[in-house]
């Protein structure tokens, strides 16, 4: 996607490693959607869209990989969202030994985009073991569809917000309020601001940007969730001033991918929105801490860019 490039081995996970926690989650799924995803996989007996997975970088692992794409890819396309696509197929049975012995010795595997594809084809695979008590764990069913990618090829955006109203508030009692756990201050230059590192949120407001820095003691810098962006949003502007308790159902709050730009806020507001926020972006280190604590992040806290086409890999269960 334009300069930045990521390279990952498409490779069948095990629902096993899912269910024990090898592979780790960061997220809560939803009930409906995951049972939507599980009839789908489950009628198309495939898995279609891959899982993205990460891990802590291996030199050993990224030699084999560097020295394989050197060579001449299967396929090699740009797709209409300027996504360039490039493909190699590993078929010398040597190097998938050498990698999939690399890969036992890694600990952890964890879950960067597709919880609710990897929790549905998890269900798919109980299920037809179920059917099938006799199951010898070799069945394609016990495994789904993944891209593993280490944790320094992956990019995550901004994940904005934009709120409907300000709870009856006017606009001067809103700014009050944001004042006392943020140091507010008018943005000056010309065009959208972009937040420049972690507690610091970008609010635009009435036609304004304004630069938001989250205050000492506005949140716990101790506890991976409590200090995450997103977290300080919710808890000191989200609920306690717009009173949107949860951001998961209340539909006076919507999000915005960082994908879309800041001028995407700017529009929103114009036309009817009351006021967008900025984040700095989750960084993949914030959420292997999160899956390694054992805790959940809020939701919309991650955009994935660039996005592998849902398709091009087919994994059939059997």
């Amino acid at each position: 996607m334009g300069e930045r490039a990521q390279t990952g081995l498409v490779a069948c996970a095990s629902i096993d490693d899912y269910l024990n926690d090898v592979i780790k989650k960061h997220e809560l799924t939803r009930a409906d959607k995951e049972m939507d995803r599980t009839r789908h996989v489950d009628i198309c007996n495939a898995n279609t869209g891959p899982i993205f997975l990460t891990y802590p970088s291996q030199n050993a692992v990224n030699e084999i990989i560097n020295a394989w794409v050197a060579r001449e890819p299967l396929y090699d396309f740009t797709s209409d969202d300027d996504i360039r696509h490039i493909i190699w197929v590993i078929d010398d049975d040597a190097v998938i030994g050498r990698l999939t012995g690399l890969f036992a010795g890694i600990e952890y595997l964890y879950i960067a985009d597709g919880h609710h594809r990897s929790a549905s084809a998890v269900r798919v695979g109980q299920k037809r073991r179920e059917a099938n008590p006799e199951y010898t764990g070799q069945e394609e069913y016990n495994c789904f569809l993944a891209v593993i990618f280490p944790d320094q090829d992956l990019y995550i955006m901004d994940y904005n917000r934009v709120v409907k109203d300000l709870n009856g508030l006017n606009r001067d009692e809103f700014l009050g309020r944001v004042g006392e756990k943020f140091i507010v201050t008018p943005y000056e230059g010309s065009g959208p601001y972009r937040p420049q590192d972690k507690h610091c949120f970008v609010m635009y407001l009435d036609g304004q940007w304004y630069r938001l820095q989250a205050k000492d003691g506005s949140y716990d810098s101790r506890d991976p969730v409590a200090r995450l962006d997103v977290s300080i949003m919710q808890h000191n502007i989200l609920g306690p001033i717009l009173g949107i308790a949860d951001p998961r159902t209340d539909n006076r709050i919507d999000f915005v991918g960082g994908i879309r730009g800041l001028e995407e806020l700017e529009r929103r507001v114009q036309e009817g929105m009351a006021v967008a926020f900025s984040m700095y972006p989750t960084t993949v280190q914030d959420l292997m801490d999160i899956a390694d604590a054992g805790l959940i992040m809020p939701p919309k806290s991650t955009w994935f860019e660039p996005k592998l086409r849902s398709g091009l890999f087919i994994h059939k269960l059997s």
